[in-house]
């Protein structure tokens, strides 16, 4: 039985299966900016825009940005980096909390705004962009924290704004962005093949800058991020299912408490993802493993994957990557364990980076099916103390195993 909050008061955060308590890292992430948020008026340095969702098609854009210039202002829109230098929850929920939402209301299809003019060009910018607020109110420090999207902190309305600095703009950018008649699905595409990274590239269509001229809309940012994933894995999948089978291999790793067992199977491609909360975890208050998940065959989804959600295109696009690197193609069971170590959401850029940590290092191979089951139980037995019979017995894909028939079956 869990003690409660009002019991433990953060003393210990293992009274309900975390490693740190939330509510006390919010309390500090207050204390650090809470001197800074008294005033309506000032000059930062913006990394990144925000396109909320609520009331569409008449919705908040968002500017966001440290209430100061600063030199490492990219670092508060920074997965990859985060991912890559092992960044922990305080660390991320600091850098987020620091960021104002300077807000304003505009209509999705609207193109004249000024305002709308400068959140495009601070989402086309390779670089922070440095600006001037005048906010109609001082901010109220709130931390959002979302499945989806990374945390944001502080909002206000924003009463008016200007750009002090000359923004950054890449010449790959500006020829997809003014190429009015270039699909926005072939922009993100040709980006991504010349190295700009996801989380650029769904802020490019999250602000409108992207496809037909007439067509062109704001996309709240919780639907870019999934949009832009399978966008980018739909397009490698049309090279891996070219590719010939891989060999059986496990792959193993985590990133902030959740991780990840991406089993290789060695057929034609077809990928399932269960998503599992370990007992006492995260959004789990039962003493049993609890799971939701989502399934694909070789021809892909038509239907949005409602399980799994975000998660589920973020893990494939990770996959999608190392198939691509390893020029093979198989069917994938994709296992995720979240833990106490994951006491905060912080969007799905993290189940990404997760499954890529696990791809990224050195595989088990086998010699069949039934040699890596084995594995897999064994490992998630002696490591979480749960038997995962029940979400293997459950699992479309192995069910599916085999029967995909191959063309030298009918000579």
């Amino acid at each position: 039985m869990r003690v409660p909050c009002i019991k433990c008061k953060g003393r210990n955060p293992a009274n309900c299966g975390r490693t740190f308590c939330p509510i006390i890292a919010k309390s500090k992430a207050l204390f650090k900016v809470k001197d800074q948020l008294n005033k309506e008026d000032f000059f930062g340095s913006s990394p990144a825009p925000f396109v909320g969702r609520f009331g569409y098609p008449n919705i908040n854009v968002g500017i966001l940005s440290p209430p100061e210039q600063k030199d490492d202002a990219w670092l508060h829109d920074a997965p990859l980096h985060w991912s890559a230098e092992n960044f922990d929850l305080h660390q991320i929920i600091d850098l987020r909390s620091a960021l104002i939402n300077s807000r304003f209301k505009a209509n999705v299809k609207e193109r004249s705004n000024r305002l709308l003019g400068i959140s495009q060009e601070v989402g086309m910018a390779s670089k922070p962009v440095d600006i001037e607020v005048n906010l109609k109110k001082k901010p109220v420090f709130r931390l959002n924290t979302d499945a989806y999207m990374a945390p944001t902190g502080p909002n206000a309305q924003l009463k008016k704004i200007e750009i002090t600095s000359n923004p950054k703009i890449h010449t790959k950018v500006d020829k997809v962005v003014s190429d009015t008649g270039l699909k926005s699905v072939d922009g993100l595409n040709y980006l991504y093949n010349k190295g700009f990274d996801e989380n650029f590239l769904s802020k490019l269509l999250s602000v409108g800058t992207l496809g037909f001229k007439d067509r062109r809309k704001l996309v709240p940012t919780r639907w870019s991020i999934t949009a832009t994933d399978d966008i980018l894995c739909k397009n490698l999948m049309n090279d891996i299912i070219q590719y010939p089978e891989s060999d059986y291999l496990a792959f193993f790793g985590s990133y902030l408490g959740n991780y990840y067992l991406i089993l290789f199977f060695s057929e034609f491609w077809s990928y399932e993802l269960f998503e599992s909360y370990l007992p006492k975890a995260g959004w789990n208050p039962t003493d049993k493993l609890d799971y939701m998940t989502d399934y694909e065959g070789f021809t892909g989804r038509k239907y949005y994957a409602e399980n799994c959600a975000g998660g589920y295109y973020t893990v494939r696009l990770a996959i999608a990557e190392k198939m691509k690197q390893m020029k093979k193609q198989a069917s994938v069971l994709t296992l995720r364990f979240i833990t106490g170590e994951y006491a905060v959401p912080l969007g799905v850029w993290v189940t990404r980076q997760a499954a890529r940590k696990a791809l990224s290092n050195k595989p088990i191979r086998f010699s069949d099916k039934k040699l890596m089951l084995t594995y897999a139980k064994n490992l998630i037995k002696r490591k979480f103390g749960v038997d995962i019979d029940f979400l293997l017995k459950e699992s479309v894909l192995l069910k599916e195993l085999g029967r995909q028939k191959r063309l030298g079956a009918y000579f």
